[in-house]
């Protein structure tokens, strides 16, 4: 109990930071009592299945062994967000891969299920790309989403960063082309 008291004290990076100098699973199981509700609930929202649910769960944080000590992770809660949500997804679509191979779809439903794929393939790439902001280093996603998802102009990023407008421009540029490059290895580590 007392080990758990101490665990419970420590912020979620500190906690991601000791598992990877000493690979100790309580540290690991100390982020499963904090989120395990939440990767849980976006289990279900997407599986729709609580044993589904239940046992994708239990799949994210026995991954989580190993992914902890290999990706860059600023906010846990928002990585295992969209860990899961990308966990779910690829489970989505691997079901619906059998389920077409097993079924052979009426010509009147081909238009509804090809629109549901679409629907599938765009949601991954926007979680990948998600999961491709959350990994670029702070300066650079901030700058990356004041211009281009949220349209502002350099000097308006510039007011509200404090950074000159050749770093702004640098960071822009910069936060691009690393946000191209992890995407990328996000797509290959998928497939």
């Amino acid at each position: 109990m007392l080990f758990r008291s101490a665990l419970s004290i420590l912020t979620d990076e500190q906690l991601v930071e000791q598992y990877r100098e000493t690979g100790k699973k309580k540290l690991v199981g100390e982020l499963y009592r904090r989120y395990s509700h939440l990767v849980l609930g976006v289990c279900m929202k997407y599986l729709k299945n609580s044993q589904a649910a239940e046992d994708a769960t239990l799949d994210i944080f026995e991954r989580l062994f190993s992914d902890l000590k290999t990706h860059k992770i600023d906010v846990f809660r928002s990585w295992v967000y969209v860990v899961s949500k990308n966990h779910c997804l690829m489970h989505l679509r691997k079901q619906n891969r059998a389920s077409a191979k097993e079924v052979e779809v009426p010509d009147d439903r081909l238009a509804s299920q090809s629109e549901h794929v679409y629907d599938t393939e765009k949601e991954e790439q926007l979680s990948a790309l998600e999961q491709a902001l959350s990994l670029l280093n702070p300066e650079q996603r901030r700058c990356v989403e004041l211009f281009y998802l949220e349209k502002r102009s350099y000097k308006e990023i510039e007011d509200l960063t404090g950074f000159n407008l050749k770093t702004v421009k640098s960071h822009i540029q910069n936060g691009k082309r690393n946000l191209k490059i992890k995407i990328e290895q996000l797509h290959e580590f998928r497939h």
